[in-house]
């Protein structure tokens, strides 16, 4: 049994931003229950030149979003960079994941021998789709969503493997 290109994103990206979005509830939980002001999490980092949580979490869902957007060959919607609490950190991953299963999965099954361009601030990069999603989203995507689990646990909060691999 073949794997569909939607299968090995669409699917990837919400188990993973759900599952994100459970680190975060736990991690809000610690601070409420800890009475830590929430900022303290947010603005973490685990070393000095590294995003701190919230930028972690953005860049988590931008990922998603983005090449979601670019495996269909749409455009994807611009986010605001200006969330400062978990809830809008919840709220931001809702609505990308609300984006993601919005999404034909048919443009995006087509996707895997189309060229896709992702576009930087001075250069342009094309990809096959397939070796895009593997090669460039989903270690991004983990590595992100890594960073900010890392950076819960380094601060106390009581997340596990569990916690980072969701249920079933």
């Amino acid at each position: 049994m073949s794997l569909s290109m939607s299968q090995a994103s669409s699917a990837v990206f919400t188990r993973q931003l759900t599952n994100l979005s459970a680190v975060l509830a736990i991690g809000a939980a610690h601070a409420q229950e800890k009475n830590i002001a929430e900022s303290v999490f947010l603005q973490a980092r685990l070393a000095p030149d590294m995003f701190p949580l919230i930028r972690q979490v953005q860049i988590a869902c931008d990922t998603a979003k983005n090449g979601a957007a670019l495996l269909a060959g749409v455009d994807a919607p611009a986010v605001a960079d200006d969330e400062s609490s978990f809830a809008q950190l919840q709220e931001r991953i809702a609505n990308t994941l609300s984006y993601i299963q919005g999404l034909d999965s048919a443009q995006i099954d087509s996707s895997a021998t189309r060229t896709v361009t992702l576009k930087r601030r001075d250069k342009e990069t094309h990809f096959e789709g397939q070796a895009f999603l593997l090669d460039h989203v989903l270690p991004n995507l983990f590595f992100h969503f890594t960073t900010a689990y890392d950076i819960l646990r380094h601060n106390g909060v009581n997340v596990g493997k569990r916690d980072f691999l969701g249920t079933r």
